[in-house]
């Protein structure tokens, strides 16, 4: 069995794997396709994200979906052929936070292909992945490469759902990757009634466009484009905030109306912020980390027809491949979302 594994900056290898038998309650899944994630590719480019540090090889990759090669001993539900999401979030199910509900701030996280603990938690870009069952949903009716969309919009309906009521609410969406158009697609639905979306990438704000948004900014050729919005001490309800630059958050905190919620979902270390604006406006700072619960939903609403995806699935490589399908990943002006196909 081949994994994908990042020994350090740039030093990313397909290597050889032992496979093992799925121990009771496990499923092993052939895997099919597997997105490269903003994370996936902070390792790639950084070794690690902020604080945290690549200190050994890693598999990387997170959002995987394919197909049921054999069942444990005690596993219903399933059956082998069967195309199933495969969540990343293991939780452990006994510490004080699983017990009050907030399963994704579990304090024994087993969340692939993070760098967090130590020993590392290998992840999921191998051709073949023994999982729990409670992590496989069933995706049949769609494609692995849909399927392994379910992830990143699992981040996204945490994050709307964290964000409250947002029906007839002012959207302001500052960062258009695949989560910041996500947000367009979640806030849509949810019930926003104007979505407004910035980024520096005239491709990035196409896909924007698409996703729903009523108007797109590019912040590089715009860069006052948003004054207007600071009219009346602000205008927007709601701001995703999915850049992690502070030059983003910092704008979208100055059009934001009292009261307001900020979502922050992008992640590239700490950020100085205007503290005086968030005081005065009453401004409600609000983060979201992964999810749990929310992997089913996304899922659900994909089967069901209320999201279709496949249009941000840009590029598909195969897994001899992997590393070109990182750098395309990296150049913004001409992807969405890289997937790398395991098959191939």
């Amino acid at each position: 069995m081949k994994a994908l594994v990042i020994h350090g900056i740039h030093d990313l290898r397909l290597e050889e794997q032992e496979l093992s038998v799925p121990a009771a309650g496990e499923v092993q899944i052939r895997v099919e396709t597997g997105g490269v994630c903003g994370s996936d590719l902070h390792y790639y480019h950084h070794g690690g994200i902020g604080a945290i540090r690549l200190k050994e090889p890693m598999i990387l990759g997170h959002e995987v979906a394919g197909r049921v090669a054999a069942l444990g001993k005690g596993v219903t539900g399933l059956r082998e052929g069967d195309l199933v999401a495969v969540s990343p979030s293991r939780p452990c199910g006994n510490c004080q936070y699983c017990a009050q509900g907030a399963r994704n701030q579990c304090l024994n996280m087993r969340f692939y292909g993070s760098a967090m603990p130590m020993p590392h938690i290998q992840g999921a870009f191998r051709q073949t992945l023994n999982a729990s069952a409670d992590q496989c949903v069933n995706a049949e009716g769609l494609s692995s490469a849909e399927a392994a969309m379910a992830e990143p919009m699992a981040v996204v309906l945490h994050a709307t759902r964290n964000a409250g009521e947002m029906l007839g609410k002012r959207v302001l969406v500052t960062g258009c990757g695949p989560i910041g158009v996500l947000s367009i697609i979640a806030a849509r639905r949810a019930g926003a009634v104007e979505i407004v979306a910035t980024d520096l990438s005239d491709n990035a704000l196409s896909f924007a466009k698409s996703a729903g948004a009523d108007r797109t900014i590019n912040s590089l050729n715009e860069p006052e484009a948003l004054e207007p919005y600071q009219a009346d001490k602000g205008y927007f309800d709601v701001l995703f905030e999915c850049s992690g630059a502070v030059s983003a958050l910092t704008a979208g905190i100055h059009v934001m109306r009292p009261g307001g919620v900020i979502m922050q979902l992008g992640l590239s270390g700490d950020m100085s912020l205007p503290m005086m604006a968030i005081t005065a406006k009453e401004l409600q700072l609000r983060g979201s980390f992964r999810f749990h619960e929310e992997f089913g939903m996304a899922v659900k609403l994909m089967q069901g027809k209320l999201i279709d995806l496949k249009s941000l699935v840009t590029h598909t490589l195969p897994l001899e491949r992997a590393e070109e399908a990182f750098k395309i990943a990296t150049d913004r002006n001409q992807a969405m979302k890289a997937q790398i196909d395991f098959t191939a």
